[in-house]
């Protein structure tokens, strides 16, 4: 390494800011209306940081970013359904917790892919492509906590995605209208096809 070249941890620690600038900037005003300039300016980084992390420019930082999300929201996901916690009590906890939060952002954060994920859809295929796998990633964790719960393969697959269609739907809802009803409705909800889809074992 030679002595101009920066040590790797603040080469890491570059390649995160821009990832998780470009994150919060695609999610709040979309990914088209996001340049380049502003990502950098966010991420207090040079120029030439973007093209030597992300040769592909700034659709490689969009996957990579969607991808970093995807990791992020896994992780709170697996953290609200403990494995020794009741899936039924704690899908309904997992709205509540969204909806306090979308109350002290003033209903400004929610999915930080939902955004993303609606604009690329039909424009970009590994921008969709990384969507599809983050959401993916979720679903498999909301179907292992209904398994380890006891629910049959069939049902646990089907009520993941019923309760990940509520939650989403339930944020766009709420962010719209500024009130946490539709979220606190939405559990309620969610909660219910948790419990019957126990009961039909």
């Amino acid at each position: 390494m030679s002595e101009q070249e920066p040590p790797a941890e603040k080469q890491s620690a570059t390649r995160t800011r821009l990832i998780v600038s470009a994150l919060g900037l695609f999610s709040r005003n979309g990914y088209a209306a996001t340049g380049v300039k502003a990502i950098l300016a966010d991420a207090k980084t040079p120029y030439g940081s973007l093209y030597h992390w992300f040769p592909g420019g700034k659709r490689e930082l969009g996957v990579a970013a969607v991808a970093h999300g995807g990791e992020v929201y896994r992780g709170l996901f697996e953290t609200r359904y403990p494995t020794d916690l009741d899936v039924i009590a704690a899908t309904e906890a997992a709205f509540v917790e969204a909806a306090d939060m979308l109350e002290a952002t003033d209903f400004a954060d929610s999915c930080p892919l939902a955004t993303i994920a609606l604009e690329v859809a039909n424009t970009d295929e590994p921008m969709r492509q990384a969507a599809a796998a983050a959401f993916e990633s979720w679903l498999t964790v909301f179907e292992q906590r209904f398994l380890a719960a006891g629910m049959k393969p069939d049902r646990a697959r089907e009520v993941a995605v019923n309760v990940f269609c509520l939650l989403e739907g339930a944020a766009l809802l709420a962010r719209t209208t500024k009130s946490p009803v539709p979220m606190h409705v939405a559990g309620k909800t969610a909660a219910k096809a948790v419990a019957d889809g126990l009961a039909t074992n």
